[in-house]
């Protein structure tokens, strides 16, 4: 038998005001894109902007469906978009930002499960990895290097 510790590396910045201009500018049009969720039922908005290589911004927010497994999340909304749009561009970065209307959220809130799988595939797609910010409504916002960060042992290709 043998023990393995996985470890995660973040940073925490105090507030967006501390993260680098372009960042700023990056989570601020995904703060814009939170504004146009359609989030009727959880009341709870989540936007995204991804920065793509080819100095485009795409953005996404959540879309909710009265029968819920059928909405998709800001996060699947954007990137799916880009991969679309944008086939073979690359993701550099993505901001990710959420608010609900039923309490404060100040503190980061990070991609769901099935987010992180969706991200994963791209990163592992393009060999390249994905710098993700999140937040919540204010407060401080997380930086991850890499999504494999926020979700070891991913399942990919590989195993099929």
């Amino acid at each position: 038998m043998k023990e393995v510790k996985i470890e995660t590396e973040l940073k925490v910045y105090d507030d967006v005001n501390e993260l680098p201009e372009d960042v700023q500018k990056l989570m601020s049009s995904a703060q814009e894109a939170r504004e146009n969720a359609y989030a009727p039922y959880s009341k709870f908005k989540v936007g995204a902007a991804i920065y793509l290589d080819n100095d485009e911004v795409v953005i996404g927010s959540n879309q909710e469906n009265a029968s819920y497994p059928s909405g998709l999340c800001a996060e699947r909304t954007a990137i799916y978009y880009a991969g679309a749009k944008h086939p073979n561009a690359k993701i550099l970065k993505m901001a990710l930002t959420a608010s609900s209307q039923n309490q404060l959220t100040d503190k980061p809130i990070p991609p769901c499960g099935a987010c992180r799988q969706a991200i994963a595939e791209y990163e592992i797609k393009q060999e390249q990895p994905i710098e993700i910010y999140f937040m919540g409504a204010k407060g401080k916002v997380v930086k991850s290097n890499s999504l494999a960060n926020l979700l070891p042992l991913g399942f990919d290709r590989s195993v099929l």
